[in-house]
């Protein structure tokens, strides 16, 4: 069990690394982009796809990560008020829907990737295929992450981040 466990954090790791970079990448890209397009009257021919396709990886990835760090919109402004059985029987449904979500991402994720493998994109000449391939991946991890959850692991692994700037 820890040996899978490790596995898990290694995959997780990777992901949330690449992400990270896809970040990193874009705002380098950009800055590029504007340096050479404002100063030198001269534009990389693939700059923008890329920052497209960044862009797209880094959002898709970084909501599974938000998902698994708790830092989804949550209303919880009724907790005060209702009792604790029904305030754990909504984090269940919520669980729920999000699993449905993942799930939903997957099955359209694959559709989508399936249907664009035979389209490139004009700059790169890459498969259309790259850009979708990402809702499948954090599909997945939406379903592990919201199961996890709904059985009770604790998924959060940056501990002290704030919600709300309070």
């Amino acid at each position: 069990m820890e040996r899978l466990k490790k596995i898990f954090l290694s995959i997780d790791d990777f992901l949330e690394t690449l992400s990270i970079l896809a970040l990193l990448s874009m705002i380098l890209i950009v800055v590029m982009q504007v340096f050479t397009r404002k100063l030198l009257n001269f534009v990389f021919f693939w700059s923008e796809e890329i920052t497209l396709l960044l862009l797209a990886w880094f959002s898709f990835m970084g909501m599974a990560i938000g998902f698994r760090e708790h830092l989804h919109l949550a209303m919880d402004s009724l907790d005060a008020y209702l009792p604790k059985k029904v305030i754990f029987v909504f984090d269940k449904v919520i669980q729920a829907c999000i699993f449905v979500f993942g799930v939903y991402l997957v099955i359209q994720g694959i559709s989508f990737t399936e249907l664009m493998h035979e389209s490139t994109m004009p700059a790169t000449k890459m498969p259309s295929s790259v850009l979708y391939a990402v809702m499948p991946v954090s599909g997945v991890l939406v379903c592990v992450y919201s199961a996890l959850q709904f059985f009770g692991v604790d998924t959060k692994r940056h501990h002290g981040l704030e919600e709300g700037g309070e």
